[in-house]
């Protein structure tokens, strides 16, 4: 595609987003810029609204699902609105196109009661304490996976208690932390993590592994994988898990809409109301089931 270098930079160099983000916007315009070189459309000012319809129905044909034409579909508006913003083309073909609608699957999230024994499962090891200040993290926050790992001590204010996560198109966002979380990190940054380091104090990740090093995606799934076990909830606890149930939890105490899209650091306020619907059903479940006369 043309000038496609040019906003790869703009991505790296003035959205600051993640070398995974970049790559995944990479790969999506590549595809279409395939697509239009079959159709023999080499120039981005060439690109109609009925190019990209013809692009999201063969997506459909082809048994991409409603989540993966969004995403591509996200990836060309994105690319064009900043050629267009730059005076490269006069229209974006993407405009008036709408996104598939998603079929949404039940959310996996915890009780009240699962998540109290899950944060009871560490032990006062420093594993333990380091686990722990994890776990709470997770709930307390909505964190991301990626967003856990690729923090750093210099992102937390434990004076005012928020953490500063850089979401997925590198816009920042701060999130409070609650005081069993806070009181979880103190000790691990305090009492814990200057054993971790071992040499390598000079580090500012967040969370370091036995090796002093920044924990790994893989490490913190074997973290995770390790208390589903003693729980008995291996088939539920997963990051995306943890992230739902802080969202579930916050949208049943009355958190708005709003307010959670910006914890969560949802582009899309779709993304956020699911927790809503799925809150209204299984209030109505509960009525059904408890009602004399429902």
């Amino acid at each position: 595609m043309q000038y496609l270098n040019e906003y790869l930079y703009h991505l790296e160099k003035e959205k600051h987003m993640s070398d995974n983000s970049i790559e995944a916007y990479k790969r999506d315009i590549i595809n279409f810029g395939n697509f239009l070189n079959d159709r023999g459309i080499l120039r981005a000012d060439e690109v109609s609204n009925a190019d990209v319809v013809s692009y999201m129905l063969g997506l459909k044909k082809n048994g991409k699902s409603a989540a993966t034409a969004n995403r591509k579909i996200s990836s060309i508006r994105a690319y064009f609105s900043f050629l267009q913003k730059k005076g490269l083309v006069s229209l974006n073909p993407t405009d008036n196109i709408k996104s598939p609608r998603i079929e949404h699957k039940d959310i996996e999230f915890l009780s009240l009661e699962e998540v109290d024994r899950l944060l009871s499962l560490p032990d006062e090891s420093p594993k333990g304490i380091r686990d722990r200040a994890i776990l709470e993290l997770m709930y307390a926050t909505g964190i991301r996976a990626r967003e856990l790992v690729e923090a750093n001590v210099s992102d937390l204010n434990m004076r005012i208690g928020f953490i500063t996560c850089t979401g997925e198109h590198g816009k920042a966002r701060i999130v409070p932390i609650g005081r069993p979380a806070r009181a979880a990190l103190e000790t691990y940054l305090y009492e814990v993590r200057p054993q971790l380091l071992k040499g390598n104090e000079e580090s500012n990740a967040l969370f370091v592994n036995y090796a002093g090093e920044r924990l790994s995606r893989q490490g913190l799934w074997k973290i995770l994988k390790e208390y589903a076990d003693k729980a008995g909830m291996e088939s539920k606890i997963t990051p995306q898990t943890l992230r739902n149930t802080f969202a579930a939890h916050m949208a049943q105490n009355g958190a708005d809409l709003r307010s959670l899209q910006e914890l969560m650091g949802h582009e899309d306020i779709s993304a956020t109301q699911v927790y809503y619907t799925l809150t209204k059903n299984r209030i109505k479940d509960v009525y059904d089931n408890a009602h004399p006369r429902a």
